[in-house]
């Protein structure tokens, strides 16, 4: 089941994919992620032979949810640590995006003031669906995954790298966690380690990779993460990048107004975002 958010004219609204590509939107304006509730309110809208559908073109999309945390996975793809210089880490490198980075996958990217070197991350994203904290096993902490959904980490090099502290002041820019355009339920995803993932600027493919070559993969992640925080329905886990970034491009390569992403994963759709000044 692919679950999304669509602006309406009544507010957000959720809503859901139909087999042949239109949105059928739920009763009900959106509210707190709740998986199975979102779940039966979907299956009744798709039973209803009185529900309108709308083009999947013509929809407004907002960001699939509005995660309460991103939790973020720092050289996650040896071929990434290595176009950086830096060696796989032994254990999963954590830091946090914040939910106001959100924008849904249609939404412009916003380069912010004073930046040098705004980058791209194409990421397989985690959607958590029940509390989890110190998980006991890697098999307990597929049990509480909701889904699945496509991530842009953004980030401004210069500023992560080069202005002193953590990556945080890299990560955090308005706009800078295109997140959707839905969420792939679990159900319908046998294995996440076997999702090609990529993305392209100005028609330009640079990133093209799988999960599959994870150093740490989605069990892992979300049973380690458990014993650090406490994880709630609608956080976010994003698993990290393959290579192809920007600044791993010789020479290196950043965003510049006007330019165009496009942002894919098998079974997870497309971003289509554009570069605007900040």
């Amino acid at each position: 089941m692919k679950l999304l958010r669509v602006h309406g004219d009544d507010g957000l609204r959720d809503a859901v994919l139909t087999g042949d590509g239109r949105v059928v939107t739920l009763a009900g304006e959106a509210g707190a992620f709740d998986p199975a509730r979102l779940r039966e309110r979907a299956e009744a809208a798709l039973a209803d032979p009185e529900a309108q559908a709308t083009a999947y073109e013509d929809v407004r999309l907002a960001a699939p949810l509005r995660p309460g945390k991103i939790v973020c996975v720092g050289l996650n793809y040896a071929d990434h640590a290595a176009e950086g210089g830096q060696e796989a880490p032994a254990e999963p490198i954590l830091f946090l995006k914040t939910p106001d980075t959100v924008v849904g996958a249609r939404d412009d990217v916003v380069i912010p003031r004073g930046s040098e070197k705004t980058d791209w991350e194409v990421e397989l994203g985690v959607v958590i669906g029940a509390q989890a904290a110190y998980l006991s096993s890697e098999a307990e902490a597929l049990e509480v995954v909701a889904g699945y959904v496509l991530v842009n980490d953004v980030s401004e090099r210069h500023f992560q790298l080069e202005r002193g502290g953590q990556w945080d002041k890299g990560k955090n820019a308005a706009t800078f966690c295109p997140l959707g355009p839905w969420i792939q339920t679990a159900d319908e995803v046998p294995d996440p380690q076997a999702i090609r993932l990529g993305l392209d600027v100005n028609g330009d493919v640079l990133q093209d990779g799988t999960t599959a070559t994870m150093i740490f993969g989605v069990a892992h992640l979300v049973h380690y993460i458990s014993q650090f925080m406490t994880l709630y329905p609608g956080d976010v886990i994003s698993t990290g990048t393959p290579a192809g970034v920007g600044a791993g491009q010789k020479p290196p390569r950043y965003l510049r107004e006007g330019d165009l992403l496009r942002v894919w994963a098998d079974g997870l759709g497309e971003q289509h975002t554009r570069l605007a000044a900040g």
